[in-house]
């Protein structure tokens, strides 16, 4: 296993609802969804590192929102680790009667190259980015052809920061070859919890903490 993390060191979160998961009223701090398996699953695998969480997600967000409250809910926290994931909303107003809304894969490259840009520079914090989605088998769906164009500018974001690189869209491509999309959301978004815990296996691998990186007891 290849350490990331050193102890003490503190992980932000920021997102739309996926990562949001009621921790603003119902669940708070973490919400409970993917962020808060990837947290429960850090800390038993590695409870010595003592890592700090905090969830900076809010529901109905696209990158303009993140924008307007990049200095407060990431440059002010100086996270060691800054985990994005943000893109649904931007591609998803356009298929839900709100194209005003939507925000163009162009806007959406630049706005979010110059918020990790200024995370990087100000607080010296690592990246995790981690694709949009939509759980969708059919690959010729045209909001699900859209979203592997916003997904390829993450992957090139994260090379472009030396970033760890969710790759969430493919985890779900590869459960969906046995499955169907309503076995992991009700909308093709929204997951259950089985689908927060697709998402969050990835994370973990992605960090080396999945359950193969670590041997049996002795």
């Amino acid at each position: 296993m290849t350490e990331l993390f050193r102890p003490g060191q503190h992980i932000v979160f920021i997102g739309d609802s996926i990562t949001d998961c009621g921790r603003r009223d119902l669940r708070p701090p973490y919400g409970d969804g993917y962020l808060s398996l990837v947290r429960a699953f850090s800390i038993a695998r590695r409870p010595e590192l003592g890592l700090r969480w905090t969830n900076r997600g809010v529901a109905g967000n696209t990158v303009r929102d993140l924008a307007d409250r990049w200095e407060e809910d990431v440059v002010a926290l100086r996270p060691d680790w800054l985990s994005v994931m943000i893109g649904i909303n931007d591609i998803w107003r356009s298929f839900t009667g709100h194209p005003d809304e939507a925000v163009p894969v162009d806007e959406y490259e630049q706005t979010l190259r110059g918020l990790l840009r200024r995370a990087v520079d100000v607080t010296g914090c690592r990246l995790v980015l981690a694709d949009p989605y939509l759980i969708e088998s059919d690959r010729d769906d045209p909001q699900r052809a859209q979203t592997i164009r916003y997904g390829e500018v993450v992957a090139a974001l994260a090379a472009e920061f030396d970033a760890v690189h969710v790759r969430t869209q493919a985890a779900f491509d590869r459960v969906l070859e046995t499955s169907i999309p309503s076995d992991w959301s009700r909308d093709r978004v929204h997951p259950s919890l089985p689908g927060h815990a697709v998402i969050a296996e990835t994370f973990l691998t992605a960090l080396g903490m999945s359950a193969s990186d670590f041997g049996p007891a002795e």
